[in-house]
């Protein structure tokens, strides 16, 4: 008789297994009575409360680093969002209700927006509303939703886990993660990563498995039903521990082991994990929350705060990737039907090319300011026309390397021709799969099309990798794919010279390639583009190992 199991996406390597915590869901919806008597003393109780959050998730952040201090900060951020606030206190003044149920309407409206936005926009509905859960819980005098307090080691059963409760986790505590919702893309997933638990999202059904225990297969996103006696076994994967820094297969070929990061904080933790350089730096920190155009001296100063750690090393920079889905106060962009497909990245630079020519200055200055090998890149590009018109001011901006993001379909099938006009390319492979499968990489109910083991996706990379290798250019990957030590493998074999990923990742991966030889890279290249699915790929690799 077959033991009950689900399946799901493995998004983060390693296998575990132990007793099963599920984590409570979203706090109750709030009443709209009693009317407070006094409607402006109701409404002064709501700024108190998003403060005491957000100085919470502050601290919590303080004692946190790289992509878990970066969310931290975040969501703090918005729990003290000036804006959220004044909406839920009109609200208590104007309809006359409890200042909870003015923080549910106010933080849904919000929600909606963003959702509507879609793209990176949408990723961020999670966060409203843990962060509106938070401040009602504090407005209410109760605890939290979230993850519970454990008494032992736990695999942990969520619809979704908010990034704040992700980042906190103990690692010494949970054995795995099981999602029913979110992608390989999501905070669950990269912070699961980082933190190097095992997990599984889109597993369907989740939170009705009937199973005391269970183990978890953070590869193959298989999670089974297991005798709850059994004895706990923590999570199994390479520690990266006896990795010398240099990223190399066994043989010595030659492949850069680098680091995504968007603010100082994610700089130095990336640098104190070993990452060779910088594959990723995104640059968008410099222009949220704020109402005009962020001026070259202090963007100068912000790009070299980042650059420093990493002063005689490569750094990629990446030029703002903003538009109709990443909205920005001071570009005054239309709305848009589908945001995903509109004005975003290089297309709003060609729009304003005032923006990208001070963004360059800046980014020139700060290279000569912190000694770091700056290379720029641009995100979104579609045809080697953009790339070319992009490398030319990259040139005259006194810049001496330019490159693109290869993130369209398009831009894929036609590499040969883009790197005629530029130095080097660097795969996105999280709008690549979006893009290529259709399907919004934030939603659980399409996760497993975004799955970066997907063959249609490798035999994009791999038409990449071929025109990199005759052309005599480097081509990255700084999307998630990168993070999975066994694909790390795949994508060398596939021609890629550099992976770029979270701090987390850097020493699992650079240990993986350390142990294989480049044969063995180009075997498992071919495995995984010659199979069916994204599940046979895996297990086709995992298999010649």
């Amino acid at each position: 008789m077959r033991e009950p199991q689900l399946s799901g996406v493995g998004v983060s390597p390693g296998r575990a297994s132990g007793p099963v915590v599920k984590v409570t869901e979203s706090i109750e919806e709030p009443a709209t009575t009693p009317a407070p008597e006094d409607p402006h003393a109701e409404a002064a109780r709501i700024a108190p409360a998003a403060q005491a959050v957000a100085s919470r998730l502050e601290a919590t952040a303080a004692a946190a680093s790289g992509d878990a201090a970066t969310i931290l900060t975040t969501t703090a951020a918005m729990a003290a969002d000036p804006a959220l606030v004044s909406q839920a206190e009109q609200l208590v003044t104007a309809q006359r209700i409890p200042a909870a149920r003015a923080v549910y309407e106010a933080a849904n409206n919000f929600a909606t927006a963003l959702a509507s936005a879609g793209g990176y926009m949408a990723e961020r509905v999670r966060d409203i509303h843990d962060v509106r859960d938070r401040i009602i819980a504090e407005l209410l005098g109760i605890e939290p939703p979230g993850v519970p307090t454990l008494e032992r080691p736990s695999v942990l059963f969520a619809r979704d886990l908010a990034p704040a409760d992700t980042a906190s986790l103990d690692p010494e505590r949970v054995l795995a993660l099981v999602t029913e919702e979110g992608g390989p893309t999501s905070h669950t997933a990269i912070l699961a990563r980082s933190l190097r638990i095992p997990a599984v999202v889109a597993a369907k059904g989740a939170l009705a498995f009937d199973a005391e225990a269970v183990s978890v297969d953070g590869v193959t996103g298989e999670v089974k039903a297991v005798d709850p006696n059994a004895p706990v076994v923590t999570a199994t994967e390479a520690a990266g521990v006896d990795w010398n820094g240099t990223g190399a297969t066994s043989d010595g070929h030659r492949i850069k082991v680098l680091a995504n990061v968007g603010a100082p904080p994610d700089a130095v933790a990336a640098a104190e994990a070993g990452a060779e350089g910088v594959g990723l730096f995104r640059t968008e920190f410099c222009y949220l929350d704020v109402d005009s155009e962020p001026s070259v001296d202090s963007q100068r100063s912000a790009y070299a705060a980042v650059l420093e750690p990493f002063a005689g090393k490569p750094v990629v920079v990446r030029t703002l990737d903003a538009g109709a889905d990443k909205p920005l106060v001071f570009l005054s962009q239309e709305d848009e039907p589908n945001p995903a497909l509109g004005v975003r990245g290089i297309r709003v630079s060609a729009e304003r090319t005032g923006v990208l020519d001070r963004q360059l200055e800046a980014i020139a200055g700060a290279a000569q300011q912190a000694r770091a090998e700056v290379s720029v890149m641009a995100p979104m590009v579609a045809t080697a026309e953009e790339a070319a018109w992009f490398a030319e001011r990259v040139r005259a901006a006194g810049l001496p390397r330019a490159g693109v993001m290869i993130e369209v379909p398009s831009a894929a099938l036609t590499a040969r021709e883009v790197f005629d006009a530029v130095d080097f390319v660097s795969l996105g492979t999280n709008d690549l799969a979006q893009y290529t499968f259709a399907a919004d990489r934030q939603l659980g109910a399409v996760a497993a099309l975004n799955d970066p083991w997907q063959p249609a996706l490798l035999r994009l990379i791999a038409l990449v990798g071929e025109a990199a290798k005759e052309k005599g250019k480097p081509a990255g990957v700084c999307g998630e794919a990168a993070a999975d030590p066994l694909l790390a493998r795949v994508l060398v074999g596939l021609g890629i010279t550099s992976l770029s990923m979270n701090a987390g990742s850097v020493r699992a991966v650079g240990a993986s390639l350390a142990s294989a030889t480049f044969a063995d890279c180009e075997r498992a290249a071919r495995a995984a583009v010659a199979a069916s699915t994204a599940a046979a790929a895996r297990v086709a690799v995992a298999e010649g190992q």
